[in-house]
């Protein structure tokens, strides 16, 4: 696929875990967004992601914090700037606090205190009617007053927000992103459209997408579009590629893996292999913003 993209590829999504720090991991087994997990209730360390890393053609990564619990999200920044430390990976990372809470601020500066790797936060939003596919309590958990003093504190730390909301949940997050402009919002799975077979459920993401397309502050991860089919479909890739491109342009979208949830039902290659033929009509310029570009510039790689 060299032919495709054959620039240096930059993984906007990935995470590593020792099993022993997380618990819904070493915990009893409940069901989660992307299905059946045994194969990765395990430790996926730095080491192996960079041999997946490498087969892929990836040269550059950012990791995104896979919810340690909340009273160890600075525990987990030291852990990820020790493995920077020995080996050089990964080149940023996006961490969690808990933006409910009165002393997040402070948690957050003391994050940064322990790496300048860090450059965002991310606290999970979406809710849907489905239990399994829900992360928080509400759907509209965006309006608490004391979540959005939080967002608003980003600015002055200079961090992004990664905002993981469902398609109904896209007019609230529309609100967000625009009362705060100061803050750079990462859209987190290109919105996770579950089924794209249901045109009423396509139609609301269509609209809720436009709705954010229309804030200069948000960009869109083109990751985890195997979530809810479990497999690589590049019909599917080259779809939500081609609305993500057309509605944001590609200087505000960006690849990324999501390994090594992925590697349930794929490897780095073939799935990193799967989004360059999704976009192998795209010109080089596009394909340069998507693969290095777009994320360099966000995360200031």
């Amino acid at each position: 696929m060299s032919e495709v993209y054959a620039g240096d590829i930059v993984d906007s999504h990935h995470h590593v875990w020792r099993q022993a720090d997380m618990p819904w991991l070493s915990g009893p087994m409940v069901p989660r967004i992307f299905g059946p997990y045994e194969p990765i209730r395990r430790d996926y360390l730095i080491e192996e992601y960079l041999r997946d890393a490498a087969s892929a053609g990836i040269g550059t990564s950012v990791y995104v914090q896979p919810n340690w619990p909340m009273d160890r999200v600075v525990d987990e920044v030291r852990w990820i700037a020790d493995l920077h430390a020995r080996t050089g990976w990964p080149m940023a990372m996006v961490g969690c606090a808990d933006l409910f809470s009165p002393d997040a601020v402070e948690v957050m500066r003391e994050q940064q205190r322990a790496s300048p790797l860090v450059v965002g936060t991310r606290l999970q939003l979406h809710w849907h009617e489905r239990p399994e596919f829900r992360f928080a309590d509400a759907p509209d958990r965006m309006k608490d007053p004391v979540f959005r003093d939080n967002i608003a504190a980003l600015a002055d730390l200079g961090w992004l927000f990664e905002l993981q909301v469902f398609a109904d949940q896209m007019p609230d997050a529309a609100t967000l992103v625009a009362d705060h402009p100061g803050v750079q919002f990462v859209l987190v799975h290109a919105g996770m459209l579950v089924d794209r077979t249901d045109e009423a459920e396509v139609a609301s993401w269509r609209a809720g997408m436009r709705e954010l397309a229309a804030c200069p502050n948000i960009v869109v991860k083109l990751t985890g579009q195997g979530t809810f089919v479990h497999r690589v479909d590049t019909d599917l890739l080259r779809f939500v590629a081609d609305e993500v491109l057309d509605g944001f342009g590609s200087s505000r979208a960006m690849f990324g893996t999501n390994l090594p949830v992925e590697t349930l039902w794929t490897d780095a290659a073939t799935l990193t292999g799967a989004w360059k033929q999704a976009l192998r009509d795209r010109s080089a310029d596009e394909r340069a913003d998507v693969f290095s570009r777009t994320a360099r510039r966000v995360y200031g790689l």
